[in-house]
């Protein structure tokens, strides 16, 4: 590839590097120098131009770019047009992201006018989500680095795995002090995490914090045909002999795993009974807060085992942000950092939907709707 200024009479057939501006003349970066360009540039005054030429064995960015993108594409993946020398990925079908790392460190070495970047591996991914870009750094490259960026790369390179698990059981344990709101809670944050894989919660049992009622509990579930079970303890996993591990090896399962490097969500126990994987939630998976149970979760209902060696592999990374639900903050927070904040109660509107009185006056527990968001706004660390 030749690269380098020339008077316009010479750059015909070659492409712009840059944007010129002249005048009135707007010549814009990528555009191919025909004879109109160069009676133009000639009427403007320019000497020279710096251009771009392809040789014999070179490929422009666009077919280099849709080259490598059409070979790393696997099942559940489309690629767009290549335009400017990108070509963009998208998830062709909900699911989780599966990247071959090492085939992508293989094709960002093989030279540095080839690019390639993804989302994070098993990210979970919605239809039409962009997951990975192809671009080509200059406006073309040797036809043998192309070729050798497509030989490393493969089929499984990128591929959505599809949300195969749908029927998901829920057992809750009960100890004097955990108020049922807390699970009712819990069940809602739950299938709001299934939703977008389609999943649903099939049956939920609470029973007491007792490893043989649990064991039995757990049994029903898969009797009902639970595809997942998810056991949310009244408290905390302690030890592989605690409760919720017992109840799992009762019936005749086994814990796979007990702990994580994600942090929250340490106390995540993966187990399975029957051939079908049992959790024990960490205390963070109440929140809908994203925490390392959702690193599992999502992964399970795409059919993806999760070994002992994917989760002690989760470390870097794994310390994530703080939730509400944690009792000990790392830190305590600046209440005096919120002194610029103000709360704005929007409370102009008309209820023309009711059809009827306004629903800001409808009353709640004896208070009007006004008054009590006004109250949580005062209650608020806003300062005014």
């Amino acid at each position: 590839m030749k690269f380098g200024p020339a008077n316009p009479a010479d750059a015909i057939g070659g492409v712009t590097v840059h944007t010129l501006r002249q005048g009135s003349l707007v010549l814009k970066k990528g555009t191919t120098i025909g004879p109109e360009e160069v009676d133009a540039l000639t009427r403007a005054g320019v000497k020279d131009v710096v251009v771009v030429r392809l040789e014999d064995g070179d490929v422009s960015e666009d077919v280099a770019a849709a080259s490598i993108a059409q070979a790393v594409a696997g099942e559940g993946v489309n690629v767009e047009r290549a335009f400017t020398g990108r070509a963009n990925l998208f998830a062709a079908r909900p699911g989780v992201l599966v990247v071959d790392r090492a085939a992508v460190d293989r094709i960002n070495g093989v030279d540095e006018a080839i690019t390639f970047a993804t989302l994070s591996a098993f990210k979970p991914v919605v239809e039409g989500e962009m997951i990975a870009t192809v671009k080509l750094i200059p406006f073309g490259v040797e036809g043998r680095l192309r070729d050798a960026a497509v030989a490393v790369a493969g089929k499984d390179t990128l591929r959505i795995a599809p949300y195969v698990i749908k029927k998901v059981g829920v057992v809750s344990t009960l100890l004097p002090g955990l108020a049922p709101k807390v699970i009712d809670k819990t069940l809602r944050v739950t299938a709001e995490r299934l939703a977008p894989a389609g999943a649903t919660i099939i049956a939920e049992r609470r029973v007491p914090h007792d490893e043989t009622v649990l064991a039995a509990s757990i049994k029903e579930l898969l009797g009902l045909g639970a595809e997942l079970v998810i056991v949310f303890g009244a408290s905390a996993i302690a030890d592989r002999r605690d409760v919720i591990p017992a109840a799992i090896t009762e019936i005749g399962g086994a814990v796979e795993h007990f702990g994580m490097p994600v942090d929250p969500g340490n106390l995540l126990l993966i187990g399975s009974a029957g051939g079908v994987p049992v959790l024990g939630a960490p205390g963070c998976a109440r929140s809908p807060v994203e925490n390392g149970f959702d690193w599992v979760l999502m992964r399970l209902l795409a059919g993806i085992k999760v070994t002992r060696s994917d989760l002690t592999g989760m470390g870097v990374g794994g310390l994530l942000m703080e939730i509400v639900t944690r009792p000990q903050p790392r830190t305590v927070p600046d209440t005096e950092g919120n002194r610029h904040v103000a709360a704005i109660v929007l409370a102009a509107g008309r209820s023309t939907r009711m059809g009827g009185p306004n629903k800001l006056l409808a009353e709640l527990d004896g208070k009007k709707l006004a008054r009590i968001v006004a109250e949580q706004a005062l209650a608020s660390k806003a300062r005014r």
